[in-house]
Order: C-alpha cells, then sequence, then structure tokens
C-alpha cells in the first residue's frame, strides 16, 4: 500500500538582525561624531530680565559671572584676564559656536565687560549675553 511520505512541517522564517545592529551601531557614530556638544559654564546664575531678549541657536560655549564677580568655564573658575586665551583655544576647535555670558544680575559690570572684551578679542563674532524674557 502506497503511504503518501510526510513532510515535516516548514519552520518558520528567522529574521537575521546583526546587519540592523551594524547599521544602528553606525548611525549612532555618526551622530555622535557630528553633534556640537555645549560647554558649559558650571555656576547657575540669576540672569537679569529684559523685554526684547531673544533666543541664540548657535551658542555652544557658556561663559558664566557670578555675583561676586568669579568667572566660570566648564565648570572651572578662571581669571578673567585668561578669558581671551580660553576661548581662543575653545574656538579653534568649533570655529562656527558662539558665546553667550552668563552674568548675575548682581555682578560687578567691570568684570562683565572684561569678559565681554576677552571673547571677542578671542575672534568669536557671536556674542550674547543672557537674559530671562521679562513679560
Amino acid at each position: 500500500m502506497y503511504q503518501p511520505r510526510r513532510s515535516s512541517p516548514p519552520e518558520p522564517p528567522q529574521l537575521n538582525i546583526a546587519p540592523l545592529i551594524d547599521m544602528v551601531f553606525l548611525l549612532l557614530i555618526f551622530f555622535a561624531v557630528n553633534a556640537s556638544f555645549v560647554k558649559e559654564a558650571g555656576v547657575e546664575v540669576e540672569r537679569p530680565a529684559a523685554k526684547t531678549a531673544v533666543v541664540q541657536e548657535h551658542a555652544t560655549l557658556f561663559l558664566a559671572v557670578d555675583a561676586q564677580g568669579q568667572v566660570w568655564l566648564e565648570k572651572k573658575m578662571i581669571d578673567p584676564r585668561s578669558v581671551q586665551a580660553n576661548v581662543a583655544r575653545l574656538h579653534a576647535e568649533n570655529p562656527k559656536a558662539g558665546v553667550v555670558i552668563l552674568a548675575d544680575k548682581k555682578s560687578p559690570t567691570g568684570v562683565v565687560l572684561e569678559v565681554l572684551d576677552g571673547v571677542r578679542l578671542a575672534g568669536v563674532e557671536h556674542v550674547a549675553v543672557a537674559a530671562t524674557v521679562k513679560p
């Protein structure tokens, strides 16, 4: 007697995710290399309010002047006379970067102007002083 050969049930299709994982890692590396990282000042300041305050889109370097007149860059306190050299070094890494000066509303005006001069002498074209929007 003839019995038809019983075939085993077909195996379910398998998805090979190794190329997908490789592609995700390549995208991750691409975005990490091309990202511009923000350099924080390292201290919280109470910014003054201004009706004409606008958002700066390309600022990636922040300098802070606290109420005691101390200057902060990348979470380190620096001498106000060394602002030009420090900003020039960081500006060479990212020439399109702008600088925002975060000045406390009780900070000495002379120190803020010294920092502003140092930033401009370092060759930075886009400089702004931070303020909160006044209603």
